[in-house]
């Protein structure tokens, strides 16, 4: 089976060294390598979530400015709209009165055209009834 000569202790003597020159050599500045790796990456990750973090929160920030400007720019236009409805109201109102003033003006210059041709004609009437008597009747008869 096995032969347990003096090559055994002196391989296993030999494994044993072998095992802590690759520690000490390769194994050790490996581990140290793949550690300090592992501590860059971990940093960087936690940079990038502090990163992550401020860049959700000014978006929070800008979000909720974006929102009150909103608010205030329909605040404005629906004041703007009240204001134009109301002196839209009142230019009606006044045009309806400017209107109205116009129609009874025109309608007391009609009236008094209407008195003054009404007395014209009366006038006329009664210098035509004159003349009409003055001529049947002649002059003599009518004084």
């Amino acid at each position: 089976m096995f032969d347990f000569d003096a090559t055994l202790p002196l391989m296993a003597l030999q494994f044993v060294v072998l095992a802590f020159l690759l520690n000490a050599i390769f194994y050790k500045p490996m581990n140290k390598v793949l550690d300090e790796r592992a501590d860059y990456i971990r940093t960087n990750e936690e940079d990038a979530r502090e990163r992550l973090a401020k860049a959700k929160a000014i978006t929070q920030e800008y979000e909720q400015q974006i929102t009150d400007a909103r608010r205030q720019s329909q605040a404005v236009i629906a004041d703007a709209q009240a204001e134009a409805r109301r002196l839209a109201a009142e230019k009606i109102a006044e045009a309806q009165r400017e209107s109205q003033r116009q129609k009874e003006t025109a309608a007391q210059e009609i009236e008094a055209q209407r008195q003054s041709a009404l007395s014209s004609l009366e006038q006329e009437v009664a210098a035509l009834s004159n003349q009409i008597l003055h001529k049947l009747l002649g002059p003599e008869l009518i004084k």
